[in-house]
């Protein structure tokens, strides 16, 4: 596309600060719990929003991106979401919200990214070598990231102007993004996130974003690097969402995301008990781990509905101007007395 050498520069401007900033200033926001990193099983998926598994090529970067598609029940016009996995997960990541989306009208398309994907800490951790992990949730694996979610924003694109198959009916000027840990970093960063001597990537067929355990950073001024983020961006994070790699990461550096935001388009939800996986959006049965919190293992399935029903009405409100959603999300019904919602 025309404007593609601008991503390239601006991708390579990254590449270099991030560099000067050093691995640990990426996986403060990018490493999810290594106990969890294994591939994850599916649930049984409803005939209405079964999910087809395709590997899309990208051959300007020769690289494969394997990817999750669900297509909603609903005819006419579809709006999409893509969904970007933490460190170790695979296009099977966060199948909790993509069903639940889907069930909601959506399309849903769950990326995999290969490099910092489960094969990638899968084969990191065979070497047994000293900061391999850090390389895979390291600098260069950022800027794949980004580029990933270009390369899938443009073959949707194409898709739908070769009017293939239900890809004719998607929005795709009009497209919402999420992802956990990492994924959560990576969508930041297509929301226009600030990096020293970079400018910030503008796309604009993203019209709202949903981080899932986003951290601000350990370095810099989160209220400057945030300043471009002004496109609907909904933060969700628990009490006990803390470090867990030794990166730095805390409960209230994650809170501190919605505070640096821009006023205006913003939210957020912090979950009472909720740890750093009960946002990932996995099968519950995955996730005993010795890392996990004892109050989320115990509130797992209450907390899964409450983000599957909040992130379902952000997603109606900002992407299909849903009255009754916006009606809804003024104050979301089932909280905990100790959960806490904010917007504004």
């Amino acid at each position: 596309m025309s404007d593609e050498p601008r991503l390239n520069r601006r991708l390579a401007l990254l590449h270099g600060a991030a560099a000067g900033l050093g691995l640990r200033w990426v996986a403060g926001g990018g490493m999810t719990a290594l106990g969890a990193c294994l591939p994850v099983r599916a649930q049984a998926p409803s005939p209405a929003n079964a999910p087809q598994n395709e590997d899309w090529i990208d051959a300007a970067r020769r690289r494969t991106l394997p990817v999750r598609i669900r297509w909603p029940e609903a005819s006419g016009p579809i709006h999409l979401v893509l969904f970007s996995h933490g460190l170790g997960g695979t296009r099977e990541g966060g199948e909790e919200w993509a069903s639940a989306w889907a069930a909601a009208g959506f399309a849903v398309l769950q990326m995999q990214h290969p490099g910092s994907d489960w094969p990638a800490v899968r084969d990191a951790l065979a070497t047994r070598a000293p900061g391999v992990l850090q390389q895979v949730a390291g600098p260069r694996r950022l800027i794949d990231r980004l580029a990933d979610v270009r390369f899938v924003l443009d073959e949707v694109m194409r898709r739908q102007r070769a009017q293939h198959g239900p890809w004719a009916r998607v929005r795709a000027e009009r497209i919402g993004l999420a992802g956990h840990s990492f994924g959560a970093h990576t969508t930041m960063g297509m929301a226009g996130q600030r990096y020293p001597l970079a400018p910030p990537i503008d796309e604009a067929r993203l019209a709202a974003f949903i981080a899932f355990s986003p951290t601000v950073a350990l370095q810099g001024d989160p209220r400057e690097a945030y300043a471009d983020i002004v496109r609907p961006m909904l933060a969700l994070t628990g009490t006990e969402d803390g470090d867990v790699v030794g990166n730095g990461a805390t409960p209230d550096r994650r809170r501190a995301v919605y505070a640096a935001l821009p006023a205006g388009n913003r939210a957020q939800l912090v979950l009472e008990g909720a740890d750093h996986m009960s946002f990932s959006g996995r099968d519950a049965s995955q996730l005993q781990s010795p890392r996990r919190h004892p109050s989320a293992l115990r509130r797992e399935a209450e907390h899964t509905r409450l983000l599957a029903a909040i992130t379902s009405d952000w997603w109606r409100t900002h992407l299909l101007d849903d009255a009754a959603a916006r009606h809804r999300l003024r104050q979301p019904a089932s909280l905990g007395p100790g959960d806490e919602w904010q917007m504004g």
